[in-house]
């Protein structure tokens, strides 16, 4: 398993909040929210257990999914449904990110 795997938790547990607070203005967008930040989990648990390209396919997985998680993040702020977001949550999320590119070059 990555270790970067207890990170990707903390951003769900962090992100709870921020889903009902979007999900108060727009259902539809919290739940994409909850279902790309749960397949960043998903797919580096399922890709640890792999080898080969099938392990790098679903860390590529894990990686668009935390990329469309950050995507929900910015529209949100752009529509308006929560002002801001904790830094240290988005500085999480990058980190995230920055590890599953590192798995997939």
């Amino acid at each position: 398993m990555l270790r970067i795997y207890t990170v990707i938790l903390e951003v769900l547990r962090g992100l709870r909040p921020v889903v009902a607070k979007i999900e108060m203005h727009d259902r539809d967008l919290g739940r994409q929210l909850r279902r790309a930040a749960t397949s960043v989990a998903l797919n580096c648990g399922e890709g640890s257990g792999s080898h080969g390209g099938t392990r790098r396919e679903r860390y590529r997985n894990a990686l668009g999914s935390a990329r469309e998680t950050g995507a929900c993040l910015d529209a949100a702020m752009a529509l308006g449904y929560v002002e801001a977001i904790d830094a240290g949550l988005l500085d999480r999320l990058e980190h995230v990110k920055a590890v599953l590119v590192k798995n997939v070059l």
